[in-house]
């Protein structure tokens, strides 16, 4: 049987229909697996002559990198075999067969690398712990289950959350159980089809250098799915995390707030939805713990992996907020707050002064997070004249400089890292590696993780750098270090101060924001995307992309370009010194002041471009968010032709 089902896919390379990795790839899979499933299926496949979906599937080999892995779960075409009986909520039995895909062979290479790195890392005095958490997704739970069980197998102690939750507790319990590593089983707001395998260390970020560099290694190493358990006696335990962690979360959250009393006297009304994930589970209990009159989105509020009242379950997008925005006109809400499925990213809608739902950007949400927070922190004492310079904001490169000049106003540090929050978790790292052990000791014997909120303040602030803000324009936000992710969780309590501070001056959130803006100037960015799917995109995207390294423009819609920033090629370095890792980015400066950076996704098939306009806070507002918007209008027209071009 499999001797006829290469010389079909042998014809098939010939004819110029199978890519010749798919083929190299299909052999090494049929090599490594146990059963006789994946030669089934992709048999199927190439009886009924489905090449694309054999090239889609197998044109790579799925590397596990520092985002750890993600890919589609479900295939376009589903075969008989994959649909089986079927699974709940309408996806198939079992996850796709293939290289390139999710499946219990891509995850299994990639949870018995993580647990060898992880016991290597703590060495044989004691087992390595792992903790595991997953999303709403298709087969998150089944995957979340698989890993536990392998690392239990090769003799490491597991702790498994009880059902779904959300990315920022896995980081939480993480830091909180002193786990060496830990995994969350989601592709975020990706679409319904794909799921991911998130890694992270023991500090509760992402894996980053030198500890990926060594987990990729081993992982990519492994080409096949049988695996050696150690003894009986030898295997690890496993702990299920239940409603107890979640309540050691939530009160870890209060201390987010800065003027508590704000709230205690508010009479907001806000409308929350999970869009289908976990962001339920704490949101709306803690928002009503504070006091707000919180409804939700009952057809939302359901978990389903099919995200079926939406076409993306990603707040960044207006449609995902239609449904909340309804219910906001029906119950006379003022906010709307959206979450993504695994609830690290949050959307907002605010009324406006005519009272109007207004969606507030990404970059918007945090510059009003920044703003607050920075502020307050003065008001309040916690930052002074002596101490400022010991106080830092952390950005991305891709997020607005309104942030920026924020900082500077009040004269903090502010630090731009490359996209992705485990930068930002790896700043948090150094910070708190930063603080004399002696000192920690003398306030607390149980370690930093163990001193409350004031205590590691006062130690940031006299020996390190306090972490008062940080995010990122993909609607990331994080405004503590007990969580090393970003969290919408934290960030709808943190909104929740901003918004109750804005109604005691008796502002809407969007008047709010006008005013910070007629104080440091108007601000605009406008994220776009060119979609290239399956493995002809991927192949688009990497020749677009190099083509703006080996030949950047010199000039952009009529404006001279004045300089030029390779993040892949060129040293650069941040603002604190430290040298940035080579990232496939580059940024485009021209000479009228506008900005575009262009960088392939790292999670999804599309490369992304984001422009960056501003005007003096000379100018009317009214007059800079029509000037601006129409410059950027212009830019990205520009773009678009110059890339078809490429």
């Amino acid at each position: 049987m499999l001797n006829s089902l290469f010389e079909q896919l042998d014809a098939a390379v010939q004819a110029g229909k199978l890519l010749p990795s798919s083929r190299e790839n299909i052999d090494a899979l049929l090599k490594g697996v146990a059963d006789d499933f994946a030669s089934q299926v992709v048999t199927e496949l190439a009886q009924k002559e489905q090449w694309s979906e054999l090239n889609d599937r197998f044109f790579k080999k799925l590397a596990f990198g520092t985002g750890g892995l993600r890919g589609r779960t479900i295939g376009r075409v589903v075969t008989s075999l994959e649909l089986g009986e079927g699974g709940p909520n309408g996806r198939p039995q079992y996850p796709c067969v293939g290289t390139a895909t999710m499946n219990f062979f891509n995850v299994g290479r990639a949870v018995r690398g993580l647990v060898a790195y992880a016991q290597q890392h703590v060495g044989t005095s004691r087992k390595a712990k792992l903790v595991f958490a997953h999303d709403t997704r298709h087969f998150s739970r089944d995957f979340a289950e698989f890993c536990a069980k392998v690392c239990t197998d090769l003799g490491a102690d597991a702790y498994l959350f009880e059902s779904a939750r959300s990315t920022p507790q896995l980081s939480f319990a993480i830091r909180e159980l002193r786990a060496d590593a830990g995994v969350v089983l989601t592709a975020s707001h990706n679409p319904s089809h794909d799921n991911g395998f998130k890694a992270y260390f023991n500090d509760g970020g992402q894996i980053v250098d030198p500890h990926a560099t060594a987990i990729i290694g081993l992982v990519n190493a492994l080409q096949t799915e049988t695996y050696e358990k150690v003894d009986a006696s030898a295997r690890g335990s496993l702990t299920i995390l239940d409603a107890a962690m979640d309540r050691r979360y939530m009160d870890r959250l209060r201390s987010l707030l800065m003027r508590p009393a704000l709230l205690q006297s508010s009479t907001t009304k806000v409308v929350f939805t999970n869009l289908h994930g976990t962001g339920g589970k704490i949101v709306v209990p803690m928002m009503r713990e504070l006091g707000f009159d919180v409804v939700t989105v009952p057809e939302q509020d359901v978990e389903d992996g099919r995200f079926p009242t939406v076409d993306s379950p990603n707040p960044e997008n207006a449609p995902a907020l239609k449904m909340a925005i309804e219910r906001a006109e029906q119950t006379g809400a003022e906010i709307v707050i959206g979450t993504d499925p695994d609830s690290d990213r949050m959307g907002i809608a605010a009324r406006d002064a005519d009272g109007n739902m207004a969606l507030i950007t990404g970059n918007q949400i945090g510059s009003l997070m920044a703003w607050y927070r920075v502020k307050t922190a003065f008001d309040l004492g916690w930052i002074t004249d002596a101490s400022r310079s010991h106080a830092v904001l952390i950005k991305t490169f891709v997020t607005t400089e309104l942030q920026r000049a924020i900082a500077d106003h009040f004269g903090i540090r502010v630090v731009d890292t490359l996209t992705g929050f485990k930068y930002i978790a790896e700043k948090l790292r150094k910070y708190e590696n930063t603080i004399p052990v002696g000192k920690i000791a003398e306030l607390s014997g149980e370690g930093y993780r163990s001193l409350t909120e004031d205590q590691s303040r006062q130690l940031r602030l006299e020996f390190s750098r306090f972490f008062v803000f940080g995010g990122e324009e993909s609607y990331g936000y994080l405004g503590c270090d007990f969580v090393r992710d970003k969290d919408a969780n934290g960030a709808a309590v943190m909104f929740a101060e901003v918004a109750a501070y804005a109604k005691s001056v008796g502002l809407t959130l969007p008047g709010l924001l006008d005013q910070i803006y007629e104080q440091f100037g108007y601000f605009l960015e406008i994220g776009k995307s060119l979609v290239m799917e399956g493995a002809d995109g991927a192949a688009k995207i990497a020749a677009l992309a190099a083509s703006y390294a080996a030949n950047p423009p010199d000039q952009c819609d009529g404006s001279a370009v004045v300089r030029v920033r390779d993040f892949a090629s060129q040293d650069l370095y941040d603002d604190e010194g430290d040298a940035l890792p080579k990232e496939k980015m580059l940024f485009v400066d021209l000479a009228d002041g506008r900005r575009f950076a262009v960088r392939p996704s790292g999670t999804e098939p599309k490369i992304k471009f984001y422009l960056f306009g501003r005007s003096s806070a000379e100018t009317p507002l009214v007059d800079a968010k029509s000037a601006v918007k129409a410059s950027l209008e212009s830019l990205w027209q520009w773009i678009e032709v110059d890339a078809a071009k490429r």
